[in-house]
């Protein structure tokens, strides 16, 4: 039998690395492609030795080719982080039209199976709670969180075009907050902002009142949906997070308990359109995929705060105070 052969983009990333982990395991032949602009090659160090794993340094945005047969594509490059695409706003932009071009071509050209990450940003403010599948969103498209929500809601629209126009087999993927080992200390979304925070005997930021809330998903269990959803005959989005909503201010506290610091919150103005309301309907995802969340956030922030506390910067900060 053929092994299968999967590039996955954003290889370095999060959730990249996560995945590339995944489909090592389960005994695929990974090709990791990033850019390194928010990646980390040490997210993906320990399976440069592996024979069936390769990396290319490339940007997709420009270009993308691999040689041989491939069997599956993961397009997963992008600045995920606000402080990230509020910061390189053009290039988040591009990986979302330009790369997700180039990775449709090459899955037509392959014959391959491609799966597309988009995210819950696509909903932007809700105005529909908890967030399903066939609600269209609420999105600013000039506001400066923009560059992000619409990029992905323009991955969404091309990918669905190939697969109406050039019957190209495509599945997308609406990521809620997802946390996890690998996430970077200090990137600005909530948990490591707030475990940053707290480690570096600063007191934690609240935007607006706290009581926006949240929908936190560990790791594991996302990529689990993910690769369920891969080999599903599902073509249409699909929700993958965890429906137990909490407040920003509630969350902020259990980070507090957490890491054993005595700081308090302050409390900031909210950035512009930030979301109000994050909570994924998951019935589509049980129904289709047999999926649900099985790791409880105690459990998974429990994992996720070990793993900070290895990083050098960590100790660096630690050391400090």
């Amino acid at each position: 039998m053929t092994q299968k052969r999967i590039l996955i983009t954003g290889a370095a990333g999060f959730l990249g690395s996560h995945l590339c982990d995944r489909f090592i395991k389960e005994g695929y032949h990974v090709i990791g492609m990033d850019n390194l602009i928010t990646g980390d090659m040490r997210n993906i160090e320990h399976l440069m030795p592996l024979k069936n794993f390769e990396f290319y340094h490339k940007d997709v945005s420009k270009f993308v080719h691999v040689p041989g047969e491939l069997h599956y594509i993961l397009h997963f490059a992008s600045p995920a982080s606000p402080i990230d695409y509020l910061k390189i706003p053009i290039q988040t932009l591009k990986v979302g039209s330009l790369g997700t071009h180039n990775c449709l071509g090459l899955a037509l050209a392959k014959k391959a199976r491609i799966l597309v990450a988009s995210t819950s940003e696509v909903y932007g403010d809700p105005l529909v709670h908890p967030q399903d599948e066939e609600y269209w969103g609420n999105v600013n498209p000039v506001g400066p969180r923009g560059v992000y929500d619409e990029a992905k809601r323009f991955q969404e629209a091309i990918t669905m075009a190939y697969n109406r126009f050039h019957g190209l087999e495509t599945r997308i993927v609406r990521i809620f907050n997802t946390y996890g080992p690998r996430m970077r200390l200090n990137d600005g979304r909530a948990l490591p902002a707030f475990v940053g925070q707290a480690l570096s005997g600063k007191d934690l930021t609240v935007f607006g009142d706290g009581s926006q809330t949240r929908s936190f998903c560990y790791v594991d269990d996302l990529v689990d949906g993910i690769y369920r959803l891969l080999l599903s005959d599902y073509e249409m989005p699909v929700n993958i997070g965890n429906p137990i909503e909490i407040s920003i201010k509630d969350f902020a506290e259990e980070i507090i308990k957490l890491t054993g610091t005595t700081q308090k919150i302050v409390y900031e103005p909210l950035p512009t359109d930030d979301p109000k309301q994050r909570k994924p309907n998951i019935e589509k995802a049980k129904a289709i995929l047999g999926w649900e969340p099985n790791v409880s956030r105690v459990e998974g922030l429990k994992i996720t705060y070990e793993y900070f506390k290895s990083l050098p910067e960590y100790n660096i900060v630690h050391k400090e105070f």
